[in-house]
């Protein structure tokens, strides 16, 4: 089966070469992966751009492959290309995203790594029950901590909103709908009174997917939207957020070493 080209990643087994990778860096934005490959990898090659979902594979530095693939936007594009990768050989997924504070001191400009998920999210109840945990890896956050470190990149280590819509789920109201749902008036302020840090759209149906299949994940997002000040993003920002969680999400990749059992 996974001999084979899969339905929507574009790319089998038999695409990722002599030395595989069992690490992938997994970014919304095509162009994310894109530069992924491109900025920090060598021998690089580009495996498919079927629906939109680019996805390439080259090597670290310290000669380790690595996998640098698009999920799309939002948990059911996420939970299709993730059982894909899982089909592949992939062990280990770095969900390398953008997000919104809903606390003041999360600034922007600075990354969020995600310890757990508050789940929000239709796709993720397909996968299991919602009282499941959607919680990263341990041992994966520890690694994605250590690189912030050593790299001297602001973080901030916590919970994460993971939801399924940018607008209405993330209580903005300049947008085209300006009723919200009742059960959504007052979420945010809500979320940041239980010291939740941000919003974002995947990570939850990331960690349950994780703990369902038995693979590792983990989530670093920079931080594009204070949500204490405004709705928009600050695009001058945007690519120094972007770039900070890329460069901490290679860095984790590149020291992974897979704990002893």
């Amino acid at each position: 089966m996974t001999d084979a080209k899969l339905y929507h990643i574009g790319f089998g087994k038999n695409d990722l070469g002599e030395q595989p990778p069992t690490i992938a860096l997994l970014s919304g934005d095509p162009e994310r992966a894109r530069l992924i490959a491109q900025s920090y990898l060598h021998s690089v090659r580009l495996l498919s751009e079927n629906r939109g979902l680019n996805s390439y594979v080259g090597i670290l530095p310290n000669g380790k492959a690595l996998l640098s693939a698009t999920s799309g936007m939002g948990a059911p594009s996420t939970s299709i290309v993730v059982n894909e990768l899982i089909q592949v050989g992939i062990r280990l997924i770095i969900r390398v995203g953008t997000c919104g504070s809903i606390q003041e001191h999360v600034s922007v400009g600075s990354i969020v790594i995600t310890s757990a998920a508050l789940c929000r999210q239709g796709a993720a109840n397909d996968i299991a029950p919602v009282e499941y945990p959607a919680a990263a890896d341990p041992f994966v956050t520890v690694a994605l901590v250590e690189a912030a470190r050593e790299l001297k990149v602001k973080y901030h280590l916590g919970i994460t909103a993971s939801v399924d819509t940018f607008y209405e789920g993330q209580e903005r109201t300049q947008s085209v709908n300006r009723h919200l749902l009742r059960s959504l008036r007052g979420v945010t302020e809500e979320y940041r009174s239980l010291n939740v840090l941000n919003y974002e759209m995947e990570c939850g149906t990331l960690f349950k997917m994780a703990g369902v299949y038995g693979f590792r994940a983990g989530c670093v997002c920079g931080v594009v939207a204070q949500r204490t000040v405004g709705e928009e993003v600050i695009l001058g920002q945007k690519d120094f957020a972007t770039d900070n969680a890329i460069k901490v999400a290679v860095q984790a990749a590149q020291h992974w070493k897979e704990p002893e059992a």
